[in-house]
């Protein structure tokens, strides 16, 4: 019998758990913290959750729910981390997923073994299993910048962030928040209102665009262009729509951006802009060097700050896999179908990409290729075609960014469920049509 090890219990983990349960095949989950939710619980005491107290999801509920268990009606447009958190729980108990996951339990180690894989856990365990599926997260291993000098205040990672007096108690100082991505946005929007902190300036290397979460009367993300327009057309036209009803970001202090909208990850904001336009936040370029208490940026402009928050992302990594087994180099890994190399064809990730609109239902269109996988009814393409894929899908989904670790796992998300849909239909009629092929050894 086929044996499955899933590691992790968030959205992806239960999510596969669930779709391998239903396929009758042999799963057990590891979870490292005492309840599932990854990201998504707050204050998790694995240490892995960069959830802070405010933070509400910048995706919809429409595009961000689940097709087998929408989000309740009563749930607001972005629903908080809270909501987001019991929307996981009623999930997991609707399908009965919990008595299957091994809580308290970290993955300390997965090595070849036989064909499959051998997976070791701190309690002392060790079993083989056919698959293993990584569902661990890329949000948790906080990437530190490097600046020369030193810092004589008090620094922070956003990843430890959970609000305006914890970790750090940030009332009546002068705050420098790093960064311009979507955490930087709120963090800063949070701590900047006059009352609350003598100064709040944000420092970002480069120009960039801020999404409204609202266009048209309607959350953004469901005024989007339908998955068939050209992505080269879709791209231009939100190009006019957004100058049309944003306009020149240069008007509240943000650089001159390198790129066009859509060229870059989006940070998505609702408050952002009103605080630049108020006063509250002002931008900052990029750092160039750290002196005491003094920051000196790349203008020339040295100022003093009591605390860096460094809102700079995160290092994707996966400790329980020796170094070099996959080649993970600075951010990329480049995968078939966001899903597997070709030389191990049962190490398989999930939710492993920057998805556009949403990410917590990718792993639910991952297993619909990784179960008929599993279960021998899809036959992947030979090494060589998959090779070919690779590259044509990471040109094809992030292309059109500018070059960035941050855009090293770009993922149109109504574009890859297509592209999804296409593979397994070919995968399953070479498997009807020819011998299977024999698993390769790990």
């Amino acid at each position: 019998m086929t044996r499955v090890c899933i590691i992790g219990a968030g959205p992806s983990g239960f999510t596969a758990l669930k779709a391998l349960r239903e396929a009758g095949i042999e799963t057990v989950c590891f979870e490292a913290s005492d309840d599932i939710g990854g990201n998504w619980y707050y204050n998790n005491p694995n240490g892995q959750s960069a959830c802070y107290q405010s933070l509400h999801i910048d995706t919809s509920k429409t595009k961000a729910g689940f097709d087998d268990f929408p989000m309740p009606d009563d749930y607001p447009d972005f629903p908080s981390h809270q909501q987001i958190f019991q929307y996981f729980q009623d999930y997991v108990a609707h399908f009965q997923l919990r008595p299957h996951i091994r809580f308290n339990t970290w993955v300390t180690e997965v090595t070849p073994e036989s064909g499959g894989w051998r997976v070791v856990t701190d309690q002392g365990e060790a079993a083989h299993f056919d698959y293993v599926l990584v569902a661990n997260g890329h949000h948790w291993k906080p990437s530190w910048p490097d600046y020369p000098g030193d810092f004589s205040g008090e620094t922070l990672h956003a990843h430890s962030y959970r609000h305006p007096a914890e970790p750090v108690q940030m009332q009546g100082k002068r705050v420098l928040v790093v960064g311009f991505g979507n955490s930087a946005m709120d963090i800063a929007s949070e701590l900047s209102p006059r009352y609350l902190t003598e100064r709040l300036c944000v420092s970002a290397r480069r120009g960039g665009y801020i999404m409204p979460k609202y266009l048209f009367g309607q959350p953004a993300d469901k005024a989007l262009l339908p998955p068939w327009v050209p992505g080269w057309l879709a791209r231009r036209l939100f190009r006019w729509v957004y100058r049309y009803t944003v306009g020149d970001v240069t008007r509240w202090g943000i650089q001159q951006p390198d790129h066009q909208p859509l060229e870059a990850h989006p940070s998505v904001s609702g408050e952002f802009l009103q605080r630049l336009g108020s006063g509250d936040i002002e931008m900052r370029p990029a750092i160039e060097r750290l002196a005491g208490d003094e920051v000196v940026f790349s203008d020339g402009r040295q100022e003093r700050f009591d605390v860096l928050v460094y809102a700079t992302g995160y290092d994707v990594s996966f400790p329980f896999l020796k170094a070099g087994l996959v080649p993970l180099d600075d951010n990329r890994l480049p995968l078939f179908k966001r899903l597997l190399r070709p030389e191990h064809p049962n190490l398989i990730f999930l939710g492993l990409a920057q998805a556009l609109p949403s990410l917590l239902n990718l792993a639910q269109v991952q297993m619909r290729l990784v179960v008929p996988l599993i279960q021998g009814r899809y036959r992947l393409p030979s090494v060589a075609e998959m090779e070919a894929a690779i590259a044509a899908d990471e040109q094809s989904h992030g292309g059109h960014y500018y070059a960035s670790r941050r855009h090293t796992m770009q993922l149109d998300f109504a574009r890859y469920e297509r592209e999804i849909a296409t593979e397994l239909k070919r995968g399953v009629s070479a498997r009807r049509g020819g011998n299977r092929v024999e698993k390769q050894s790990a």
